[in-house]
């Protein structure tokens, strides 16, 4: 083949053979993955053409090795078996995470595009590669789930090793809550009539939209029929009024519906006339008599 006979020792034409075959083949596969953005637009399917050609080329390599090898593969095998033992000790590791891809390809713990928490990161995946995940990290020194624009690379073989949280799988939504402390002597009845107009305003929708999942979910599963629908508790104290709204709301969007959320009760608030008042600590010194 294009004169190796005559060029490369017999021991080493196997070798050369398929070293040129591999070459070739991630060069057409890496000329192939970049004219992928200009046939299509998507980009979760630009992702999955370029993974699809990816592991397409691996597997022809894998394919010429068998191939080229074929006539050897007895001493082969009888090699790799003396050297196995050292091998699985010196890549444990590696080995794990190979195993841990297979377990991410298979049992579905996540895919390109969820939101996860994985190995004490938080962010979303933005590739799942044979050894690592890759994380767009959200969090850290910035608040609200929003990216702080760390790319954090995590073994795979940490679903093995700690458990996985996965925000925006079979159930895209999130109950999140916050409490809003009213002063004593307001109108309380009014102010829940408030917090509940204000959730139900801006929520709603939501709770409607994650009814549908949640059925899918609870057809998979043995979980109760849980409450989507916005809710506000009230409990006393020695300071204030103190109300929790609770509410389902996208994976994404805790933040900013807790904003529109927040503004709407304001503006109800400031319209009451001072029928209903915000509560908040003061601190008061005393100074002794001389």
């Amino acid at each position: 083949m294009f004169g190796l006979e005559r060029s490369i020792p017999v021991e080493y034409q196997p070798f050369a053979v398929l070293g040129a075959i591999a070459f070739l083949t991630f060069l057409l596969a890496r000329l192939a993955g970049s004219s992928v953005p200009r046939l299509v637009s998507d980009n979760e399917t630009q992702y999955r053409l370029r993974k699809a050609i990816s592991s397409f080329a691996f597997f022809i390599v894998v394919l010429a090795a068998v191939i080229v090898f074929g006539r050897n593969i007895t001493g082969v095998g009888v090699a790799l078996g003396v050297a196995g033992a050292g091998i699985a000790f010196a890549l444990q590791e590696v080995i794990a995470s190979i195993a841990g891809w297979i377990a991410i390809s298979l049992g579905g713990f996540y895919r390109p595009g969820d939101r996860v928490q994985l190995g004490g990161i938080t962010g979303d995946v933005i590739d799942v590669g044979v050894l690592r995940t890759t994380i767009m990290e959200t969090g850290g020194w910035v608040k609200g789930d929003l990216y702080n624009g760390r790319i954090v690379r995590v073994a795979n073989s940490f679903v093995f090793k700690e458990p996985v949280y996965n925000y925006s799988g079979e159930f895209p939504f999130l109950w999140d809550e916050f409490t809003v402390p009213v002063r004593h002597g307001s109108d309380h009845k009014l102010a829940r009539e408030i917090l509940v107009n204000a959730c139900e305003e801006t929520v709603a929708t939501l709770s409607s939209d994650a009814k549908a999942d949640w059925e899918k979910l609870r057809n998979r599963y043995r979980l109760e029929d849980a409450n989507l629908m916005p809710m506000v508790t009230m409990t006393i104290n020695d300071n204030w009024i103190e109300f929790t709204l609770r509410y389902v709301v996208e994976y994404k969007q805790r933040r900013v519906t807790r904003d529109r959320v927040s503004a709407r009760i304001l503006e109800s608030v400031q319209a009451s006339d001072g029928r209903v008042e915000l509560a908040s600590a003061t601190l008061e010194i005393v100074h002794p008599d001389a």
